[in-house]
This record gives C-alpha cells, sequence and structure tokens, in this order.
C-alpha cells in the first residue's frame, strides 16, 4: 500500500460529492424545465440519457482503466465533468441537457469503477471495506445535500433566473479534488493477461453473483424514486413551495447522510446481513405508516412531509453495505470488472425507475406514489432474503 487511506480519504470523498450534485441535480431541472411547459415523459427519458451511457460505457471503460491506471482515469473523468459544469450555464437548449447528462454518466461510469478499485486495492476485509464504503458514500448524500439546498436558495430568491451558474462551483471543486489526486502515489492492481470480454465476464456467472446485481438493480430503483422526483412529489401533490419541495430531498439527504455515517462507526459490532435486513425492515415500517396516514388520515397531511425524509436514514445503509460484502469477496485483479457490472445494474436501476415514475406523474397517479414505493421496497426486501441465502448466511 503506497497510500495511507487517511490521505487517500479525503479526494475519494470529494469526488463522490462532485459525481452526487452532477446526477442529483435532475431532481432540480425537473422542477424547473416541467415549469418551462416540457412534460413529464420527456423528463423522465432525460435521466436516460446520463442512465444508458453509464451502462453501456462500464464494459468499454474495465479496458481503458487498465491501460491508464486507476488515478489517471479518474482524474481524466474529473476534468470532463469540470469544463462541461463550466459550459452548461452558457446553453439554453434543451438538447444541450441530454449530452451534458450522456457525458456526466460516461465520466461517473470511470469515476466509480476507479473509486471502488482504489478502495478494493487498499482493504481487504470484509468490515473494513464497509466502513471505507459507508464513509466514503456518505459524501455522496452531502452532495445531494448541497446541490438541494443551494439550487433551491438560488430558486427561491431574486436571482432565480440564474439558477444554472451554480453548476461553478462544481468546476472548483473538481479543479481541488484533481491537485488533491496530484499528490497521492495511489497503489494500483496487477496488470494480468488479456482475455476475452465474455471469458472474463463467465467467472461472474453464479447464482449469488446474480441475485446481489439483482439487489444492487432494486436497491438504486427504490433510491431514484426518491431522490429525482420526491421534490415534485412535494410540490404537486402536497401542494408546497419550490424551495420547500427541494429542502425535502436535502433532508433526505441528510438523513441519508447520518445513516451511512452511523453505519461506517458501529458496524463492525454486528453482521452485515443483520445490519441490512434490520435497516430494510425500518423502510418498510415508515412506509407503511406514511400510507395508512395518506388514505386513513389525510391525502396531504403534513406529517407525510417530515416522515419521507426519514427513510434515508436507514435506506442509505442498503448500497455500501451489500457492496463491501461483495466485494471483498472479489480478487483485486477482477475488481474494475466486477464493478462495472454494479455500475451497470446500478444505472439500468436508475433509469427503470425514473420511466416508470414519468409514468406516474404523467397520468397524475401521485396518489399511488407512496404504495409504489413501498411495493418496490417489498421486492427489493424479498430478492435481498434470497441473496443473503445464498451466500451462506444465517439471518
Amino acid at each position: 500500500m503506497t497510500a495511507k487511506l487517511s490521505k487517500i480519504s479525503l479526494p475519494l470523498k470529494l469526488t463522490f460529492l462532485i459525481f452526487s450534485m452532477v446526477l442529483n441535480c435532475m431532481g432540480i431541472v425537473i422542477l424547473q424545465l416541467s415549469e418551462a411547459k416540457i412534460t413529464y415523459e420527456k423528463l423522465g427519458f432525460l435521466e436516460s440519457f446520463k442512465d444508458i451511457p453509464i451502462a453501456f460505457i462500464s464494459l468499454f471503460a474495465v479496458n481503458f482503466i487498465s491501460k491508464t491506471g486507476t488515478k489517471k482515469a479518474l482524474v481524466s473523468a474529473l476534468v470532463i465533468v469540470g469544463i462541461c459544469s463550466c459550459f452548461l450555464p452558457f446553453i439554453e437548449d434543451f438538447w444541450f441537457y441530454k449530452v451534458w447528462f450522456a457525458i456526466i454518466g460516461t465520466c461517473f461510469a470511470v469515476g466509480k469503477i476507479c473509486v471502488f478499485g482504489i478502495i478494493r486495492n487498499n482493504i481487504s476485509d470484509e468490515k473494513s471495506l464497509a466502513k471505507m464504503m459507508n464513509s466514503v458514500e456518505a459524501s455522496f448524500m452531502v452532495g445531494i445535500f448541497i446541490v438541494n439546498t443551494g439550487f433551491g436558495w438560488l430558486i427561491s430568491s431574486r436571482y432565480s433566473e440564474y439558477w444554472k451558474f451554480g453548476f461553478l462551483s462544481i468546476t472548483v471543486l473538481c479543479a481541488v479534488t484533481i491537485f488533491l489526486f496530484s499528490k497521492l502515489n495511489i497503489s494500483e492492481a496487477k496488470k494480468t493477461e488479456n482475455k476475452s470480454l465474455m471469458a472474463e465476464l463467465s467467472v461472474f456467472v453464479k447464482p449469488t453473483t446474480i441475485m446481489f446485481l439483482a439487489v444492487v438493480f432494486f436497491i438504486v430503483f427504490v433510491e431514484q424514486g426518491f431522490n429525482s422526483w420526491l421534490p415534485s412529489f412535494y410540490k404537486n401533490h402536497l401542494n408546497v413551495n419550490s424551495f420547500f419541495a427541494l429542502q425535502a430531498t436535502s433532508f433526505l439527504a441528510l438523513f441519508s447522510y447520518a445513516g451511512r455515517t452511523a453505519t461506517a462507526n458501529i458496524i463492525h459490532r454486528f453482521s452485515l446481513s443483520k445490519y441490512y435486513i434490520l435497516c430494510i425492515s425500518l423502510i418498510i415500517a415508515v412506509l407503511v405508516i406514511i400510507v395508512g396516514i395518506q388514505y386513513f388520515d389525510s391525502v396531504n397531511s403534513g406529517i407525510i412531509l417530515f416522515l419521507f425524509p426519514v427513510i434515508g436514514l436507514f435506506l442509505s445503509p442498503l448500497y455500501p453495505v451489500v457492496n463491501s460484502k461483495m466485494i471483498a469477496q472479489i480478487d483485486r485483479e477482477k475488481i474494475n470488472l466486477f464493478t462495472s457490472l454494479i455500475v451497470i445494474f446500478s444505472s439500468l436501476g436508475s433509469s427503470v425507475s425514473s420511466i416508470i415514475m414519468a409514468v406516474l406523474f404523467g397520468k397524475q397517479l401521485l396518489n399511488y406514489y407512496p404504495l409504489y414505493i413501498l411495493l418496490a421496497v417489498s421486492v427489493l426486501f424479498t430478492v435481498s432474503l434470497i441473496y443473503f441465502k445464498l451466500a451462506g448466511k444465517k439471518l
């Protein structure tokens, strides 16, 4: 190990913070462009311009990363994100959002594979991996909080027409992170002999791996229903203003940050599988309360405004916990390829979820939003139980 964990932790956290801000500004874009009379159907497919490149590029990104090294590949991705964020405020056309999100998605695919690879190359045991991943992924929640709070302030202020200039702050963050990486020597995985992509992927064709990828798909499927669409649900169904609608996602991110930070500090005391199942059980409990309030008390009860963000406390640890559990079992030489599969199924979960949510919102079926989320979490719970059973862990 050529770089201490304490030294690589900050730039890795900043990397996830940056990607969180550019990926999760989707809720803001949906909110703002819907007021510009762009339909929810078009906005729902806008998410696909981000997610499809993530899925498509991921497998090819592995070869690029293996040739350049994780550090150079990650820095390249950050440079492109910084430049694109600098251009966004000055272009008005809707087509540029499609191009912008496609480029961001591609860079994220490269960036996430690099970050996971760096963590795996420096940590070997399962619980230390879980702690590090929860710590790094917690910064992803900070990014959601910052982007919704910052843009929420801009949108509700007298400078609302200049809301897109907030993306210039992302350019500055990219420059700082690149500088920090330039000062680090990061250990790289040993290069292996070239094999065909299908031959390498065939190693992962196992029931446990398939169920793990299904779990990843449904976790992101559920998360996307909150992160991009909760502001629109708050505004259109619960009748709150744009600023408060965005703060709902900010508080969701704040609770999510608390959940991942707490998990990073206490996870070594618990079985990963038991901790995971406890979290998902608590999510279901909160959603049952929300559905009960909506259907038996009041459709637009104010209590719902505050209950939805609490879910982040229990939802946020699921992704890093289940990832760290599986990644710890993967050889270091194969981690980039395996991470690409995680990225692919994560992006598919995000894209499918957003398309379904676009239909739900477009057809004015907002009454079913909490019920829809509850159904998705129930499916996730079932798939997770099957995965842990196959992984040989008693719950």
